[in-house]
């Protein structure tokens, strides 16, 4: 059991549906100068309790087409940096909230999908942003 209250701490991602992304992205890129890759960009910035930890946001256009925000017909999705996933989810299932899928861990992190009040999916990130700063070579916006 973690000593880390179970709850959000932060915005880890948005992601969004538009016609063409690689267009999207190269606008953002052109205009806007995003560092961008094949996933739209990582937004560096400094944790407010920790200043020497980086940590990222993820920016990301998709598709019109996709499933990935399935079962919402949002044009959007937010992405929440979290601590203490299993705790938070356990708590959520306990409060009636919809768990759309198992936690997923992967190098980056720990990956859960629920939805909110109103219908929409909110993805939960429990982040090892290390992997990140290790593997970015600075290739982030800031």
């Amino acid at each position: 059991m973690s000593n880390k209250e179970p709850k959000v701490v932060g915005i880890g991602g948005v992601f969004f549906k538009c016609k063409d992304p690689n267009s999207t992205k190269d606008w953002y890129k052109n205009h806007l100068g995003l560092k961008t890759d094949q996933y739209g960009t990582l937004f560096e910035f400094r944790n407010a309790l920790n200043p020497d930890e980086i940590n990222y946001l993820q920016w990301s256009p998709f598709k019109d087409d996709t499933t990935y925000f399935e079962p919402s017909t949002q044009p959007f999705m937010i992405n929440y940096r979290v601590q203490n996933m299993e705790e938070l989810v356990e708590k959520l299932k306990s409060e009636g909230v919809t768990i759309c899928d198992e936690i997923a861990t992967y190098d980056y992190g720990k990956f859960v999908h629920i939805m909110d009040a109103d219908g929409n999916k909110l993805e939960l990130w429990e982040p090892v942003d290390e992997v990140f700063t290790e593997s970015s070579e600075g290739n982030t916006t800031k």
